[in-house]
């Protein structure tokens, strides 16, 4: 990536943004944000505060970052229903107190007969986003297993067995829950599993009411002592009949060519005069450094979220969305092409005008989740994870009797269209949105990490984070917090053919949103906390070694310090 760049202070300890309105009043964006919790034995951070009380507590007994995230990847999977559970997906990045990143991937192939003529036979011009046929191998359980191989101190058994609890007992349904099951009733009613956590008396549940998944707790002990039985065990076996009686043309060998991770180094890039890494094909990891390079040396010269910075950005990241549509399937290695300095000075030079490219593109949906955590020991063990069903509640669909909700990785990730190197086909890995960073400098040491969920907001609020961060000094607070801007659509597989627009929270500011029109965007106003996401951030204060960290007020979580 680009080598340019100017001299600056210390991105943590260089005193905070400030910037007034025409009128000398304060914006909203620009009054102090709560501060970073600080912490120095251990950090944190996840999207519910049981999630992150249960990491809490594993680094208080000893425990080091990945037995945390371990702990706290399955109290998601109780807490977080509609966002991930054991029939998603899951990547992550460790980094060592050796210095060394390792980066841990867990998705899935589609079925075996899932040929293109098999769903164009059925009449389908894409691949259905709900149902057994939107459904790909889950690899979370295969990712979670090679990361606890490679560095947890604890048995699965013991990480688990809070959730196990939780799930026994149930767990208070958040106002988020609630209204995830409302939107989704129709689709989980026709599910009986589904139905019968989710719509207790046929009807959502209220807000604060316990929803106990004891079918969903026997199958997490069951994995806790082998998480092999998902791919090639009597639960493999579970979801093969399950999805082959429902119509999809599974195998079983799929299964057990998914129950090993995805495991090897970080890929990385430059900004700031620092490390990025990020995770591998197939997560758009790629994406933020390309977007990163894109606007290295130029966003730290820019004012904070000015409309020029915002309009290069925004420029970078369609750039990015462009590439990943017309180059990109996760057997391919032609994104790294993509990050070349000769790529990079063509796609530099045309962004130059800051105008908006002139670019079609496959739109993303309107729906869609994930959660994700991060975790910080004393040691210098650094973890961030992230976790999906693909869209809310995924496939809607479950495996009877274990409590376990599919995804629709399939039919979000794949395309039904000839020819193109994301075609689906048999052994080829849908493209995925999910991705995870951290920062280090040139001694290898961590300076940040985090991560946020997102569909394909995640590549660039992930950039986003990174520019406040080390351009403009920002602290974990200040940057999980700041106003938010996403390019639509990105390069998703279901909708085709609508145009380019911006979408800004107002907290932007209407002189910049004007501006911001007059250079050429469709703006869109969203309001003032409504882009999405929920990003988590933990960074480490230089001149005093401590753990700086924060989660995003847009949704309910915490980041708590040991």
């Amino acid at each position: 990536m680009s080598a340019i760049r100017k001299e600056r202070e210390d991105p943590v300890t260089r005193p905070p943004i400030t910037r007034r309105a025409p009128s000398g009043e304060v914006p909203l964006w620009d009054a102090p944000p709560r501060g970073p919790v600080v912490a120095s034995g251990g950090m944190v951070a996840a999207a519910h505060p049981a999630v992150s009380l249960a990491g809490a507590r594993v680094l208080a007994d000893g425990g080091n970052a990945v037995d945390a995230a371990l702990a706290m990847a399955a109290m998601c999977w109780i807490t977080l229903p509609g966002q991930c559970g054991v029939g998603g997906d899951a990547f992550a990045l460790v980094r060592r107190p050796d210095g060394t990143v390792v980066s841990f991937g867990g998705s899935g192939f589609g079925p075996d007969g899932g040929t293109p003529g098999f769903y164009r036979d059925r009449g389908l011009t894409a691949i259905p986003l709900g149902g057994p046929l939107a459904v790909a191998v889950p690899g979370a359980v295969a990712a979670l297993a090679a990361l606890h191989a490679a560095g947890a101190t604890r048995g699965l058994e013991e990480l688990w067995r809070p959730a196990v609890a939780a799930a026994e007992r149930g767990t208070p349904c958040t106002a988020r829950t609630r209204d995830d099951i409302a939107e989704h009733r129709h689709a989980l009613a026709r599910d009986p599993g589904a139905a019968a956590v989710f719509l207790p008396g046929g009807r959502p549940p209220r807000v604060g009411a316990r929803l106990a998944q004891p079918e969903l707790a026997g199958t997490l002990r069951r994995l806790a002592v082998d998480p092999a039985d998902l791919y090639a065990g009597e639960l493999a076996e579970r979801a093969v009949a399950a999805l082959a009686d429902a119509g999809a043309p599974f195998s079983g060998g799929e299964w057990t060519s998914c129950g090993r991770a995805l495991t090897g180094p970080s890929i990385t890039g430059r900004y700031g005069g620092l490390t990025v890494h990020q995770t591998p094909m197939p997560t758009p990891g790629w994406m933020v450094l390309q977007q990163a390079a894109l606007c290295d040396g130029v966003l730290a010269g820019l004012p904070w979220l000015s409309a020029e910075a915002v309009s290069r950005a925004a420029g970078a990241a369609a750039t990015a969305f462009a590439d990943r549509l017309a180059y990109c399937a996760s057997d391919d290695d032609r994104w790294r092409v993509l990050l070349t300095p000769e790529s990079l000075a063509v796609r530099r030079a045309a962004l130059a005008g800051q105008g908006p490219p002139a670019v079609k593109r496959s739109p993303v949906p309107v729906e869609g989740d994930t959660t994700s955590v991060v975790a910080v020991d004393g040691s210098g063990t650094a973890v961030s994870l992230i976790h999906s069903l693909a869209f809310t509640f995924g496939a809607r669909i479950t495996v009877p009797g274990t409590g376990v909700v599919l995804n629709n990785r399939l039919g979000r990730g794949a395309y039904l269209l000839d020819g193109h190197p994301n075609e689906v086909a048999p052994r080829r890995r849908p493209l995925h949105t999910l991705n995870a960073w951290l920062v280090t400098d040139d001694g290898g040491r961590l300076r940040h990490i985090g991560n946020t969920p997102g569909g394909d907001g995640q590549v660039q609020w992930n950039t986003q984070l990174l520019s406040h961060l080390i351009d403009h000094g920002a602290d974990p607070a200040r940057a999980v917090a700041a106003p938010r801007f996403t390019v639509f659509p990105g390069s998703d597989a279901d909708v085709l053919g609508r145009e380019l627009e911006l979408r800004c929270e107002s907290r932007l500011g209407a002189e910049t949103l004007a501006r911001l029109r007059g250079l050429g965007h469709q703006v869109r106003v969203q309001g003032p906390w409504a882009a999405g996401g929920s990003a988590l951030v933990v960074s480490i204060d230089q001149e005093s070694g401590a753990l700086l960290g924060a989660a995003d007020p847009r949704q309910d979580g915490v980041a708590l310090g040991v």
